[in-house]
């Protein structure tokens, strides 16, 4: 394969040039193309023959190179495989590199036994390739066929190149690269997909460097100061109150502050509103798990693999890239993003197996685990979002179990709901953006697992603590939330990092599921 790909390289580095005609492509190309900069064009699998279909853009194109990419994609394109790509050099003065990928069959769908939109996830994936290949080739500017949906091409392309760095010497970062859209005839359609593709990967890729961020660097308080920051350099229309731990003391968070006990850290609970809709509409409300680093407490993790508990506030960073890029889409509706912040750490304050807890809405909590901890900072603010507010739902993110990780693993998010319509709601919305969500077990079976607790009215773990343990952590919740509330519990922790299962998502902290959450925000607004 090596031997082959530097063949077809040789021989195109002797290929003929010819200029790009036509003001159009001049219009929008003549400033940008030069040996640094590339083009990522899509073709399909001829499903009537061993050839390739070209994309439309992929077409002008090949029009501009005078018919010598469709020349050398017919020689040395041939078993091209879905998702990957092959790199053209010299085609052109104008076009140093193009990159051909292949998005599989043109009649791919939903896949219902899949649960997802496989051809959105070709153009994902494809893309993802293509890109990767002209950075590595050298080029600090590529140029994306939408592939007919800018949306996902968009999304395939921005969250390909992320890479949390900037802590390493410059020399040993990976180039940043400017990505736009292939976009000759100025459409419309493709412009604003495009737009929200780009604004849903900027907000997955935001929550990864929250999650990245070293625990040191990322405590409850820095993590406020980072929303700020970004309101002010966005200017987008929302609004962040950061409430102090006399705030949380005097609503009676008893659950929530013991866990920030152990830690110098002091607690912050963020409350951060969008109002896309006219006032008085009441909001949905975004929970996020914010604990910024779980050493576990007194019932302390093991020390393998503990630095990934500085991505134990996952849930509060889905949260806040969610609401930035709600309003940076305008979404006609109001949302409030409560995320309660702390540490949970050892020291001589710190809560105690056995230890008994008062939560806002008076019920009394068992801390029989102390790395048990997320459910308790959920307790509250469940509670506060519950008599607070007037939601139409309830959605609580956070990385709370491993039982989920071991249930699912990395495939899809553990969703725990009351409400028929919004598991519907959140399934529809992972099919069209890949990332998938799969319905568990809310059966009072797991209730009274948590219900009889020996010294108070709730236990934080259930009595087999090695049974269900995903499904108890959510019938815990459940105490927290009144009856006639839709609720929804989304545990991410399995689908917290990417190792190789998602190839437009690199190696690290995923930042999952936020696309998912702005979709399914979207169709509720239109119920």
């Amino acid at each position: 394969m090596a031997a082959s790909m530097r063949l077809c390289r040789r021989l195109i580095l002797h290929s003929r040039y010819h200029s790009l005609n036509g003001q159009r492509w001049g219009r929008f190309y003549s400033s940008i193309v030069n040996a640094e900069s590339g083009v990522v064009v899509g073709v399909y699998e001829d499903e009537a023959s061993d050839g390739v279909i070209f994309t439309p853009e992929a077409t002008k194109v090949n029009e501009r190179t005078q018919g010598q990419l469709g020349e050398h994609v017919n020689r040395y394109c041939q078993n091209l495989k879905k998702g990957k790509g092959r790199v053209f050099y010299g085609l052109n003065e104008e076009l140093s590199k193009i990159a051909v990928v292949s998005l599989g069959k043109q009649s791919a769908g939903v896949n219902d036994l899949e649960g997802v939109d496989e051809g959105r996830e070709n153009i994902r994936t494809a893309v993802a390739t293509g890109v990767r290949q002209l950075r590595d080739a050298g080029c600090k500017t590529v140029i994306v066929d939408p592939c007919s949906d800018a949306e996902a091409a968009a999304e395939g392309s921005l969250l390909s190149v992320f890479e949390y760095d900037e802590l390493k010497a410059e020399s040993s970062r990976k180039p940043k690269v400017n990505i736009s859209l292939l976009n000759e005839d100025n459409s419309s359609e493709y412009h604003d997909g495009w737009r929200r593709g780009e604004t849903l990967a900027n907000a997955q890729n935001f929550a990864r460097t929250l999650m990245e961020m070293p625990a040191n660097k990322l405590t409850p308080t820095s993590f406020s100061e980072i929303a700020h920051n970004k309101r002010q350099r966005t200017d987008l229309p929302i609004t962040i109150q950061a409430h102090s731990r006399k705030w949380a003391a005097d609503k009676k968070m008893g659950a929530f502050l013991s866990v920030a006990k152990g830690s110098d850290e002091p607690p912050i609970f963020m409350d951060v509103r969008y109002n896309g809709a006219p006032q008085g509409v009441d909001p949905l409300v975004l929970i996020g798990k914010g604990v910024t680093f779980d050493s576990g407490g007194i019932s302390i993790k093991p020390a393998a693999g503990m630095d990934l508990m500085r991505g134990d506030m996952g849930g509060a960073a889905n949260v806040l890239a969610a609401m930035f890029a709600m309003a940076s889409l305008e979404l006609p509706v109001n949302v409030v993003g409560l995320i309660p912040l702390c540490e949970n750490m050892v020291n001589g304050s710190a809560v105690r197996p056995g230890d008994v807890v008062t939560a806002m809405n008076g019920k009394t909590i068992q801390v029989d685990n102390t790395d048990a901890e997320g459910r308790l900072l959920l307790a509250d603010a469940l509670c506060y979002a519950t008599t607070s507010f007037k939601p139409t739902v309830v959605i609580d993110l956070a990385t709370l179990t491993g039982a989920i990780d071991v249930a699912l693993g990395s495939a899809a998010t553990g969703v725990f709901t009351n409400s028929q319509q919004v598991w519907d709601m959140l399934q529809q919305a992972s099919v069209s953006t890949g990332d998938r969500v799969w319905r568990m077990p809310l059966f009072n079976h797991y209730t009274k697992q948590v219900t009889e607790a020996h010294l108070a009215d709730v236990s934080n773990i259930g009595k087999y603590s090695r049974s269900g343990g995903s499904c108890t952590a959510a019938a815990f919740l459940r105490e927290f939330v009144t009856d006639n509330t839709k609720w929804a519990h989304l545990d991410i922790a399995g689908v917290m990092q990417n190792k190789d299962e998602i190839p437009y998502l690199g190696k690290g902290m995923s930042g999952r599921p936020v696309r998912t959450l702005v979709d399914f925000v979207s169709r509720f607004t239109s119920v």
